[in-house]
Parts: structure tokens; sequence; C-alpha cells
């Protein structure tokens, strides 16, 4: 008896120490970071994706938590910059010790993060960005959320064509690694339907005045072009096409577009703006059920009506809760691993299928494309 009891005791420190020696968990809290954009382009997804994630994990925890531990995130605004990214990141893993990362925003700084988070094996889940990079190549960290930019051009851009008749397609982005998945998507879209590639023009994160590059596109015959800007640069954009007499010129924007905000502009600004996404836009849907208890209980945390940012990030967290249900409660990277490659299930939220294996960390690979009808996103089609 005394070998058996001392074998058990052996067992249950090992389990014990495991635990432990994980970075980020204890036998009553998991701790969870993202480096996040709060204050710079796109804030407006940032700030209420980490929002809607707060909420629920206060619910989660609130009903007792994830195998007896309480879910706490960490947040750093790096506000699209990449010098605070990087000084953001090195607090969140080194000092904070965070277990896994949850939507992170910026295909940049997702992509700079990634040897410091493989080296330590920290998970990115669910990071607000559509890049390739997220998942690509392959890694056992790497948890992509929905389909990536790239596929979402070479859906949108022959749609809109054909729907519109146009023949010469341009583009309009920040040259930066998000910009340029963008622009790539858009050339080998137009290159596979048989388009034209007219021109394009490259802008800085801050950049407002269009006016020139419009000018330019226009000059050179563009009929639609593809848009990898910020929220308000995107507004900003369409509009002044529109007070320049271009009412012809199409815009499509990707999944960094499609965004409530967008639609809601007063005076029906943008009326007319293509998007292609990786979900449904939360409007139309308010009949079912499950996203009629989630506006409820985010109007009541917040006053405010959750727009695209805080859909996004009410489904990454249950993502990541979801995984670490599964993982069990000797959590570890390879238990979590494990969790995340066993999920499949129905998000009502987002109104997408997600899946997960061995061979796939891209959640859910659908296209939706929309457009701006009278205020509100209609969605038009799913590829």
């Amino acid at each position: 008896m005394r070998t058996l009891f001392k074998s058990m005791a052996i067992v249950a420190l090992t389990a014990t120490t495991a635990i432990s020696e994980t970075q980020g968990v204890t036998d009553s809290e998991v701790l969870i970071g993202s480096n996040q954009d709060m204050s710079g382009p796109f804030a407006a997804f940032g700030a209420p994706a980490v929002q809607a994630a707060k909420i629920y994990f206060d619910e989660i925890n609130a009903a007792g938590g994830v195998h007896g531990r309480q879910i706490r995130m960490v947040v750093e605004d790096h506000a699209y910059q990449m010098p605070k990214a990087m000084s953001g990141l090195n607090k969140l893993v080194n000092s904070d010790k965070v277990f896994a990362m949850l939507l992170s925003l910026g295909t940049p700084m997702n992509i700079a993060s990634f040897p410091l988070l493989e080296s330590k094996q920290i998970a990115n889940v669910s990071p607000l960005t559509a890049a390739r990079q997220m998942v690509d190549p392959p890694s056992n960290i790497k948890y992509a959320g929905s389909s990536y930019y790239h596929a979402q051009m070479l859906a949108a851009v022959p749609y809109v064509a054909e729907q519109t008749g146009a023949k010469t397609i341009c583009s309009m982005y920040i040259p930066s690694d998000f910009g340029l998945e963008i622009a790539e998507g858009t050339h080998d879209a137009v290159k596979a339907n048989g388009l034209t590639f007219g021109g394009e023009t490259k802008h800085k994160p801050d950049e407002l005045d269009f006016v020139g590059s419009i000018s330019k596109l226009a000059s050179q015959g563009c009929e639609v072009i593809t848009v990898a800007l910020g929220v308000r640069q995107a507004i900003t954009a369409v509009a002044t096409a529109k007070k320049m007499g271009l009412t012809d010129l199409k815009f499509i924007g990707s999944s960094a577009s499609f965004h409530t905000a967008i639609a809601k502009v007063p005076g029906g600004v943008t009326e007319g703006f293509y998007a292609a996404a990786g979900w449904s836009d939360i409007v139309a849907r308010m009949g079912h059920p499950d996203v009629a208890k989630w506006v409820a209980s985010y109007q009541g945390a917040t006053g405010e009506f959750p727009g695209s940012g805080a859909l996004l990030g009410r489904s990454a967290a249950e993502t990541l809760v979801r995984a670490l249900e599964a993982a069990g409660h000797d959590l570890t990277p390879e238990s979590f691993q494990t969790g995340m490659e066993s999920l499949s299930f129905e998000d009502t939220i987002s109104d997408v299928q997600v899946d997960y294996s061995a061979d796939d960390h891209q959640g859910a690979d659908l296209v939706v494309i929309s457009q701006i009808q009278e205020g509100n996103w209609t969605e038009l089609v799913r590829k």
C-alpha cells in the first residue's frame, strides 16, 4: 500500500508540476494576451473586439470558469505601429507571461510575433487579420479564424465585374503585408478572369487625402477599385470619388472593410460599397435567438449596439473557451493544441461553420460578399 500511495503521489506531483511550469496557467487562472490596435486606424475593430471578448469571459468566469480556472485577458495597445507592437508583445510574453494570444490585430504585427510565440509555444488564436501567413507556413501555434484576404479578392473581383460589366480593375492599399496580400489577390483575380489591371496607388496608414490618387486611377480607366485601407480611410476614399462626380466607380473591400461603421455613415456616403469577408453582418440576423440574446447582453453591458469588431471578439472568445474546455484540466500547450484541433461547431454569431483539425488550422473558409444598401450591409452571395 505504501508503494501504491507513493506512486500516486508521484503522478499527482508530476501533473501539478506540469501545470505550474506552463506559462500563464495556475490552478485558478489562465492568462490570455492581446496585442491590439485600440487607438489607431483599425481601432474600430480592435477596441470593441476586446470589449466583447472580455464580456464573454466575464460570463464564463461567473459560471465557474473553465475547469475551475478564471480567464483573465491582458491587452496592449500598439495603435498599428510596429515599434509599439514589438514592445507590447515582449511585455505580454516575457513579463506578463501569457498562456495564449487572442485577437491580436495587424498582419505585419502578427507575422513579426511568430518567432517569439513559437519559441515559447504560445498559441495565436483568431488574430484580427485574414492574411494567409496566419497559417502558412503551418505551425502548431497558428489558428486563423476565417477566410483569407486573397480568397476574398478571388471571389469578389469577378463577381462584381460580372454584376457591373466592369473590365478594368485597380487597387488602393497600404503597402504592408496586409495591403500586399489584398493587392496580390486582386492581381490574381484579374489574371484568372480575363480582366485588365489598370493601376494602383499606395498609401500611408494615416493618409486621408485621396483626390490625387483617385484622379490618377480614373484617368487610367479604372471601373472597380479594391481597397486595403483603414476604416476611416475606406470611408474617405469612397466619399472622395462621389464628391468628384465618379458615381459609377465601384469599390471593393476585404474583411478589413466589412464594418458596421462603414455602412452607417450619414447621408448614404458609402452606399454601393462592396466587401468580401469571412462572416455575415449582424443586423440582418437579429431574428436568430442566439444573435438576439448576445446583442441584448452586449447592449446591457456597454449601452451600444455591437458592430463588426464586437462580433469578431465574441466569436473568437467562444472558440478559445471551447478549446480550453476540450484541452481538459491539465492545460499545457500540447493539450491546448489537441483541444483546438478537435473543434467543430456552428458559430451562430458569425454565421459560419468552424472546423479545425491537425491538418487544417483555418477555422472557417467561407467568403461572404455583401454590399451597402440603404445604410445596411446586404448579403449578396456566399462562396
